[in-house]
């Protein structure tokens, strides 16, 4: 099976000549031709024969079978052959001829069909083929027979234990051998006792195997067989054998682990399966032998008892299962031989064998056996004189309870008698009568009771012979049923077990069938009834609704019948109810409604409990604690525009239903509160502009956008302004009459719906009103307005104003360039836009409203700064001790801003790196201190404004020496720091456990200088170029991932570290553990 589940991909064509099927007649010879081409291989391809699916034919080289393989260089040409040599009729079948190299692999598939040659075939005792291929025999190859171990019945009537014979060999004297061999069907008793012999000599201990096989096992011919050791170490690899064979799992083979137990079961075991087995577990092995038993011969009609008289002509006959079989005869023991001396003589004819006497004796009395390899019968011959003459047997009799019982009979001569009961003699007694006149004996008991019901005998003085009848007392059967309620009618709870028991009576016992509707109840399955001799039990294991009904329960005997309907009826917990609707929704609560369940399990619904979760959530809480009654109800307490799901139980006397199935989601939502502030904006002659403000509460339905309606004053029709909502806090209301009065409403709108309107409190006249004009400027325009070079100017200045208002503005009092300033006017405002601010830009500019004759005036002064220019002169006026005194001229370009300070900077001449010495400094002179002696230094100053410092500084032209006085500072000289050092484990590795089949990480941490190399070992043995593990390093700490180890990468590893220096090792030990899951996976 394994290699047909290879994919079509591996698979390449290798055959440049496949074997074609073929017929051969029995005991003719056939070859089977492979050939394949060795121009792309380096070496010879594997091949194998196979038939069926997994019987290697390499081992079944023999006599019959020969493989052979040749090579031919010039045309570079492998060719393997397989020769069937006098085939058998066993050999017809399908067969297989797989070759691969390496990973390429390729199969093919032929038939064999044997035929039956003209000449008769001769016919074949299979008894005879006690023998073992394999054995280095002449013969082997061939299919072959195992001897016949099992002892079948010695009495086809009675059962006898199986027995083993092969035990009975081990253990049985040389000189019963023979005995043994028949009375068990063994032909090969040779074969046998050498097997047997071998066995003896391969019994050891051994270490591997906790619990070995058996010697041997036995099975019938189409049975099963188990074979089974206990490993020592679970993690040993196993392999079982068959004649040297390895055996596969397939259909007939399979493989089972139950902890350290292995165990091998056989299937349909054939007489091919009669051979010797063996497991190995690493180096040691355990062997047994199998043993696979053909049926023997069976008496199929045995002796009967027979009585005569001295002087006639007895046969005794009985019958076997096959034709000619051998049969022995036996008396008292002994054989009897087909001697013609003999008295006796025995007769054959197919399968019926005759004992024949001649002429009866006396001492022909004697018990007369046949025994078959597969039974035995016996029979006792009785030869007596004539006997007395029965002239009226006693009648068999049956009587109902309380009547008379009357025996009779009659013999041919006047003698006395015992009667007897059971065996047991009988005397006469008050209740009892026996009466004998002549050759008639009576006995008469006046009322029968159950106790009379037996087997009667009366037994004539003298003689050996006796008369029997059998009374049978009978009592019509009758139910019990004055327990139960009315209507016969028994209650269970769903998912409990009922055992209902209905005393009964009748003689004989009566039979007690129970039915339910036309289906008949047996002694089995959940639904069962258990008779016993004084009552009937019906038994119901977990209870279910559907059991629900009437059950019919009868006796019957020869007396008569008695019947009874007993309703059952179970009772359950209720259906759920269906899912339920909410039909109303609010701020924290809603409205749910539901129907009752299809099914109220049988008792009434009491009511219900209500649970509800928030959509996302998985908890779900009770709401109620005392049980609703009706099927609404409302659910209070709930977040506002959290989504909610609700849900039903249905509560009975029996208990509560499962929950129905949750409500569509639903979220508890409220509208918002009135819009604010609703005035009016505007008004022209044929509009009214209204503006609000939103909401106080808006909740968590949010705003949609708002409605606003108007209507004329003196009338009651609101119109809607506005079709669409609109979120806009203005909305103008067009196409009004000039002079007319309307009132005006605004909703706001939710997914909860519309607020309460807000309403304006009084009628407003739609004719447009003239609004002189003014500049509303904001406060930080009423000051110098001040930007950086660069930056964008961007102002916005509302005005008001009524209608039409018009807008300028001047620059120093001339008119703006709008090149380079933007101005954009609507009705409300004005704005000015500067995108890239320039100094030019700085100026005072003049904003003039106009609306008619009317003018609003405002000035803005903008103010563009840019970073100063560098101070105009830096000047040395002194140099004394460790100070320099320094002083500077401003710089003619204040950047348009104050100067705020200025920062001064020093270098040394010798590597000129300027470090500040002071920073904001206001005035334009200063001294510097703390100057290093036998220095020369260069200043430079910046000037500084609230833009930043000057782009470039002023430097001094001269330089400072700051004068040495005393003696020449000698700097000492230092040698460079070693920092070499040879390797040094500072973390080691530590031992470690893994789980075969999860990744593995062993740790350590190293230093050194030069940096070490780190090299990785197991077991001494470098690891290098090997996909299974990964090595890293970081910052010292080395790291070796073995990734998914299984028990063969446990050992002990090593890190080694070496410079040129040195070098070091740590090494740890590594233990792979194989979980329990994968074992169980395994097994």
């Amino acid at each position: 099976e394994e290699t047909e589940k290879r994919d079509d991909s591996q698979r390449s064509t290798l055959f440049v000549e496949k074997p074609q099927s073929g017929t051969v007649s029995v005991g003719g010879n056939i070859t089977f031709i492979a050939k394949v081409e060795a121009k792309d291989l380096l070496r010879k391809p594997n091949v194998k024969w196979f038939k069926g699916k997994w019987m290697d034919l390499a081992s079944k080289a023999g006599k019959h079978l020969q493989l052979k393989e040749s090579f031919e260089r010039h045309t570079k040409i492998h060719t393997f052959e397989m020769h069937i040599i006098q085939a058998k009729e066993n050999y017809a079948g399908n067969y297989r001829c797989e070759v691969s190299y390496k990973d390429k692999f390729d199969s093919c598939s032929f038939d064999l069909e044997v035929t039956e040659s003209s000449q008769a075939a001769p016919s074949i005792d299979i008894r005879s083929a006690f023998k073992r291929s394999g054995d280095g025999q002449d013969d082997a190859g061939e299919l072959d027979f195992s001897g016949l171990l099992k002892r079948r019945e010695v009495k086809q009537q009675e059962e006898e234990p199986e027995v083993d014979v092969w035990e009975l060999l081990k253990n049985a004297n040389p000189s019963e051998y023979e005995k043994i061999a028949f009375q068990y069907g063994i032909t090969d008793l040779r074969g046998m006792l050498k097997r047997l012999k071998r066995m003896r000599r391969e019994v050891k201990k051994s270490a591997a195997f906790a619990k070995g096989l058996d010697p041997a096992y036995q099975v019938d011919k189409g049975g099963k067989v188990r074979f089974m050791v206990e490993l020592a170490d679970p993690t040993v690899e196993l392999k079982w054998y068959k004649n040297g064979q390895e055996i596969r799992p397939s259909a007939k083979y399979i493989f089972e682990h139950k902890g350290n137990q292995r165990i091998l079961f056989i299937n349909n075991c054939t007489m091919t399966d009669d051979a010797r087995y063996y497991v190995t577990a690493g180096d040691e092995k355990c062997s047994t032998e199998l043993f696979v038993r053909d049926p023997p011969i069976l008496v199929t009609k045995g002796l009967e008892d027979t009585s005569t008289y001295v002087g006639e002509r007895v046969e005794l006959s009985c019958e076997v299962s096959e034709d000619d079989a051998n049969v022995k005869w036996f008396k008292n023991g002994v054989e009897l031989t087909n001697d013609p001396k003999s008295r006796y003589r025995i007769k054959v004819e197919g399968k019926k064998h005759t004992l024949i006497i001649e002429e009866a004796a006396k001492n022909d009395n004697a018990t007369y056996s046949v025994m078959t390899t597969g039974g035995q019968s016996e029979a006792k011959l009785s030869v007596d004189l004539r006997p007395l003459k029965i002239s009226l047997a006693l009648e068999d009799q049956t009587v109902r309870l309380g009547q008379e019982i009357h025996l009779k009979c009659e013999i041919s001569e006047n003698v006395e008698g015992k009667w007897y009961k059971n065996g047991q003699l009988i005397e006469a007694s008050d209740r009892v009568k026996l009466y004998h006149k002549g050759r008639i004996h009576r006995f008469i008991i006046a009322s029968a009771a159950v106790d009379d019901e037996a087997e009667y005998m009366f037994v004539p003085d003298a003689y050996n012979i006796n008369i029997p009848c059998k009374v049978h007392v009978v009592d019509p059967p009758k139910l019990h049923l004055d327990g139960l309620g009315e209507n016969n009618t028994v209650t269970v709870v769903a998912g409990t077990k009922l055992r209902l028991e209905i005393p009964i009576t009748g003689e004989p016992t009566p039979k007690v069938m129970w039915s339910r509707g036309d289906k008949m109840i047996t002694d089995s399955g959940r639904i069962r009834a258990e008779t016993y001799s004084d009552s009937s039990c019906l038994v119901i294991d977990t209870a279910e609704r559907e059991d629900s009904g009437p059950f019919r329960i009868t006796l019957k005997n020869e007396a008569g019948e008695d019947t009874a309907l007993i309703n059952i009826k179970v009772v359950d917990v209720p259906d759920p109810p269906q899912a339920p609707n909410v039909t109303e929704v609010g701020e924290d609560w809603c409205v749910m409604t539901w129907e009752p369940p299809a099914n109220d399990g049988g008792s009434p619904i009491l009511g219900y409990f209500i649970e509800r979760k928030k959509k996302q959530s998985s908890r779900w809480m009770r709401l109620n604690f005392e049980l609703c009654k009706e099927t609404t109800f409302e659910p209070k307490k709930m977040i506002e525009g959290v989504a909610y799901e609700v849900r039903v139980f249905a509560v009975n006397a029996i208990g509560t239903s499962k929950p129905s199935m949750p409500s569509k989601s639903f979220v508890p939502l409220a509208v918002t509160s009135p819009p604010t502030l609703l005035a009016v904006d505007s008004v022209t002659d044929t509009s009214v502009t209204m503006k609000r403000r939103p909401p106080e509460h808006i909740g968590a339905a949010g705003l949609d956008g708002y409605v606003v309606e108007y209507c004329f004053e003196g009338t009651d029709e609101w119109i809607v302004a506005n079709p669409e909502l609109t979120d806009k806090t203005k909305f103008t209301i067009n196409g009004l009459p000039t002079g007319s009065k309307i009132l005006v409403r605004v909703k706001a709108v939710n997914a909860a719906g519309e607020s309460e309107p807000r309403y304006h409190p009084q009628p407003i006249l739609v004719k447009e009103v003239i609004e002189p004009p003014k500049i509303r400027l904001p406060r930080h325009l009423k000051q110098t307005y001040t930007r950086r070079v660069g930056e964008t100017v961007n102002l916005v200045i509302p005005f008001q104003g009524r209608p039409r208002a018009k807008v300028s503005w001047q620059k120093n009092g001339s008119p703006i360039d709008k090149n380079q300033i933007n101005i954009r006017n609507t009705e409300n405002d004005t704005i000015i836009f500067i995108r890239k601010a320039e100094r030019s830009h700085s100026g005072e500019y003049d904003m003039k409203v106009e609306v008619e004759n009317l003018v609003d005036k405002a000035t803005i002064d903008i103010q563009i700064v840019d970073r100063p220019g560098p101070p105009e002169v830096v000047t040395i006026e002194d140099v004394w001790g460790e100070n320099v005194n320094l002083s500077w001229k401003p710089p003619k370009d204040d950047g348009n801003a104050a100067i705020t300070g200025y920062t001064i900077q020093k270098a040394d001449k010798k590597s000129m790196e300027w470090f500040t010495v002071i920073e904001h400094y206001h005035r334009t002179s200063a001294t510097i201190n703390e100057l290093v002696i036998g220095n020369e230094y260069y200043f430079r100053v910046f000037a500084e404004n609230m833009c930043g410092l000057s782009e470039d500084a002023t430097m001094t032209k001269e330089s400072a020496l700051i004068a040495k006085d005393g003696k020449v500072y000698k700097y000492p000289i230092y040698d460079d720091f070693d920092f070499t050092e040879r390797p040094l484990f500072t973390q080691p590795l530590v031992n470690t456990f893994a789980v075969a089949g999860y990744n593995a990480t062993l740790n350590c941490s190293v230093r050194g200088n030069p940096k070490p190399k780190i090299t990785w070992l197991k077991n001494k043995v470098a690891i290098m170029n090997d996909p299974r593990y990964r090595m890293f390093g970081n910052q010292g700490v080395c790291t070796l991932e073995i990734r998914k180890p299984s028990p063969f990468d446990g050992g002990t590893y090593t890190c080694r570290a070496v410079n040129e220096l040195g070098e070091a090792e740590v090494d740890c030990k590594l233990e792979v553990k194989v979980s329990v899951a994968q074992t169980l996976l395994d097994s």
